[in-house]
């Protein structure tokens, strides 16, 4: 088994993301799965997961719903039953509602598998649960043929759903969700369908790779080649950085440029996830709200941030000015409890956090985002009064916990680029491909595609890189 590799090309009007799985020994064989499409934006998205094979593959058409949901279809059983799903890289299981479902509402909006009506099916029972970030399924695995961009796996484990309690899963355009993911991830210790793609030698190379087409109303959604690359879908050469955790597809990043200019967190080291699945661009809220002042995106004014900046912050420069190592700066003024050389967030509560009224937890996170910021003034030469002033400012523009952040759409001509240093590249979004136009005419509405999500160390600061849009 070879080392897994994510490679990562990004043009102007495009964006490629490209997976190595080396899960076995190539054999014949691509298949191309369509993927549909409704309108929104201006720019091509390429995601490609697998290697460096220019190749036919299986392909599956897409359908895209407004740049949100890009899905595409497979049939279940013999003969097939057919199904509508997302191609998600963030997850490894396939499911897809059962005739059996009586207690979700979900279920009554989208095709149900029966397994009475297949002559392949066999029972396991296994009882099965999942949780995604906007709902949860669960229930029980069977097993039966899958049918893929036109090749056949046979004795596939997946999930019947039964339980379907989010409005997210009835309000979906898709039925169920088939998982790209790492087999460590997967629930049940089910055998995710793109590894028995593999093993039983049904496309050329062990590659899988996404064309996301979001011009609106121009041809088809986009696609999935399974076994290989379309090389109509991209230019130029890839550039690979190898998987660092399985599971999901990991890998490490550098430091986020904010027209040219450093964020300071990440700049020794971040992970990233490269997820079909995930909506936005979701990062730490140290550096969103760095993007938030610049784009003029809303936030929430935030007064355990300011009181931080009025109680602390002036201990907190005295230090960073002695040089003391900034991971520890947040235990040493009382705000984080130590663990190691790494501040974490406690759950006592101080004489401060009592006036505030909220837990330590809030007063910790302020500290550290206040420690990125200040040092990354520092570097700047800024003087004390100019970097309080910023940090202020920053205080004000703390991203809404409802994710989402509407900007002007007339300032986009004046919004900075956002770039990503990956595998020693720096990748860049302009503001065209970073905030999404929903609407048109006089009703438009610009929203961003950053939202803040905070995983904490040792496995964080952790970033989600999203190949698709979803409200």
């Amino acid at each position: 088994m070879g080392t897994p590799r994510l490679a990562l090309h990004l043009l102007l009007l495009s964006s490629v993301l490209l997976f190595d799985a080396l899960l076995a020994t190539p054999a014949e064989g691509l298949v191309r799965v369509a993927l549909k499409k409704r309108p929104v934006d201006d720019a091509q998205l390429l995601v490609a997961l697998g290697g460096n094979a220019e190749a036919k593959g299986h392909v599956v058409a897409l359908k895209n719903y407004h740049n949100a949901q890009y899905h595409g279809e497979i049939g279940i059983g013999t003969p097939p039953q057919n199904f509508t799903v997302i191609f998600d890289t963030g997850s490894s299981n396939l499911w897809v509602p059962s005739s059996k479902c009586f207690l979700s509402i979900a279920c009554y909006f989208h095709a149900s598998y029966k397994a009475k009506r297949s002559s392949t099916y066999k029972k396991n029972g296994k009882m099965v649960a999942i949780q995604y970030g906007t709902g949860a399924i669960s229930r029980y695995v069977s097993q039966d043929n899958v049918q893929v961009g036109g090749v056949v796996v046979k004795n596939q484990d997946f999930i019947e759903a039964t339980r379907e309690p989010s409005i997210t899963f009835m309000v979906a355009k898709f039925d169920g969700i088939l998982g790209l993911g790492f087999k460590e991830i997967s629930k049940g210790d089910v055998v995710p369908v793109w590894y028995n793609m593999v093993s039983q030698g049904l496309v050329g190379s062990p590659i899988f790779t996404f064309w996301l087409n979001r011009h609106a109303g121009e041809g088809q959604g986009g696609e999935i080649v399974f076994g290989g690359i379309d090389p109509n879908h991209h230019n130029g050469d890839h550039t690979y950085v190898p998987v660092t955790r399985k599971g999901y597809w990991q890998f490490d990043m550098g430091d986020v440029l904010i027209g040219g200019n450093s964020t300071g967190l990440c700049a020794s080291r971040c992970a990233a996830i490269a997820d079909s699945g995930t909506s936005l661009l979701s990062g730490p809220t140290a550096i969103i709200t760095q993007i938030n002042e610049k784009i003029g995106a809303p936030g929430v004014v935030s007064q355990e941030c300011k009181a931080v900046v009025s109680q602390y912050g002036q201990r907190i420069l005295d230090l960073l000015l002695k040089e003391i190592e900034p991971s520890k700066i947040c235990s040493l003024v009382g705000l984080c409890t130590p663990n190691g050389t790494q501040g974490v967030r406690a759950g006592i509560r101080s004489v401060l956090d009592h006036e505030v009224g909220r837990s330590n937890d809030v007063m910790c996170h302020a500290c550290e985002m206040a420690v990125v910021w200040m040092t990354n003034q520092l570097a700047k030469n800024q003087t004390q009064d100019l970097i309080f002033k910023y940090i202020n400012q920053l205080c004000d523009r703390i991203p809404s916990p409802m994710g989402e952040s509407s900007v002007d759409c007339s300032r986009l001509a004046s919004m900075p680029d956002v770039a990503f240093s990956i595998g020693g590249k720096q990748f860049v979004l302009t503001p065209e491909q970073y905030i999404l136009k929903i609407g048109e005419g006089d009703a438009t509405q610009c929203i961003s595609g950053f939202t803040a999500m905070d995983i904490p160390r040792p496995r964080g600061p952790l970033w989600f890189i999203c190949s698709r849009w979803e409200c």
